[in-house]
């Protein structure tokens, strides 16, 4: 018998246990989920997919540095980082009337789900407290709202979630071996100990990683695996291509993933993590329309839209409409949910049905 049958019979136990549950993977595993033939991975990623989602919709987010530069921590790949010579500079946290002028543009412009990046090791209670009101008024839109600001002690996740925070972001960027040659002054241990935080603060969580900061195949596989074990898994998955900053250390060792070997981890993703929405996040604007689509073939079904991703670029909505029209496919009109959230609304599996 084929390894992978019995592996592909995993992923669907994920499915049947629902989204609140978790299934334990090894490494060995998902290795041999990402070196299928890739159509056979496709097909079975595309399987997953629609079992949980509508396969042609995309869900769409909105990034606001609302606080840039002068972060303390020396990530290897930020441009916001003190550490790294990038030309970044660094700004005060932005007024709450600012922030929801922005907003108000991006659910005009169809946006969903509104995020915002602070640049902190960790945030101060009186800036939290300007954060926490613009929580309130965004959701006051009627937007999803998400942040991401660092490391966090129990009692500030307790203010957030009392602000009404849907989504809190705290990637571990990369796999644990790769972790202390991107960043020496926190640990994968710490970025784990916030998640597991804002879990117990009953706020959902946006969690991925970064690709081509010199790490290995196996590397992004570990990290993914990091993530399917989560228990349950982030609601919310990124995938991000690191960007070429100039001035970051990662510069000197940077290597892209190749179109195939994105797809293959988008993919990979997909199986690991069927009931999470999977988000094509930076270096998108340095990816063909060929690509992006394989991407969502593979269960990408989300985009951060909007001229620029916190310091980097970002490619135009009218492009990103224009890609889907010309797949068929739509921005979803409201945020995306899993299917297996509600008992009986399983899609089919069969690849003929839709």
């Amino acid at each position: 018998m084929n390894p992978t049958t019995d592996i592909q019979g995993k992923a669907e136990a994920v499915t049947a246990s629902n989204a609140g549950q978790s299934v334990a993977w090894t490494e060995a595993e998902a290795r041999d989920l990402y070196d299928l033939p890739l159509p056979e991975l496709l097909f079975r990623a595309q399987t997953l997919h629609r079992r949980h989602f509508d396969p042609t919709e995309v869900e769409t987010a909105t990034l606001l540095s609302i606080k840039t530069g002068g972060c303390p921590e020396d990530c290897g790949y930020c441009s916001q980082s003190i550490h790294n010579k990038t030309g970044v500079k660094a700004t005060k946290l932005m007024e709450v009337d600012s922030v929801l002028a922005e907003a108000r543009k991006a659910r005009e412009a169809g946006a969903t789900r509104f995020c915002m990046g602070a640049a902190w090791r960790s945030p101060k209670d009186r800036d939290l407290d300007r954060v926490c009101r613009m929580i309130e008024g965004v959701r006051a839109l009627g937007l999803e709202t998400c942040v991401t600001l660092g490391m966090l002690a129990p009692d500030q996740v307790r203010r957030l979630g009392d602000a009404g925070l849907d989504y809190y972001n705290h990637n571990i960027d990369t796999s644990r071996a790769h972790y202390p040659r991107i960043a020496t002054t926190r640990t994968m241990d710490d970025r784990l100990d916030t998640l597991s935080l804002v879990r117990k603060g009953g706020i959902k969580l946006c969690s991925g990683g970064i690709v081509g900061m010199g790490e290995t195949v196996d590397d992004r596989i570990a990290m993914l695996v990091i993530l399917a074990n989560l228990a349950p898994p982030p609601e919310s998955v990124p995938l991000n291509m690191w960007n070429a900053i100039p001035g970051t250390p990662v510069m000197d060792r940077a290597e892209p993933a190749t179109p195939i070997a994105f797809v293959r981890l988008v993919a990979l993703a997909r199986l690991l993590m069927p009931a999470s929405v999977v988000r094509l996040s930076a270096g998108r604007h340095a990816m063909s329309d060929e690509w992006q689509a394989l991407c969502f073939l593979a269960g990408a079904n989300s985009i951060f839209t909007g001229d620029t991703l916190l310091t980097t670029g970002n490619p135009q909505r009218a492009q990103d409409a224009a890609l889907l029209a010309a797949m068929g496919m739509r921005m979803a009109p409201g945020p995306v949910r899993s299917n297996a959230a509600v008992a009986g609304n399983l899609r089919s599996a069969s690849p003929s049905t839709d």
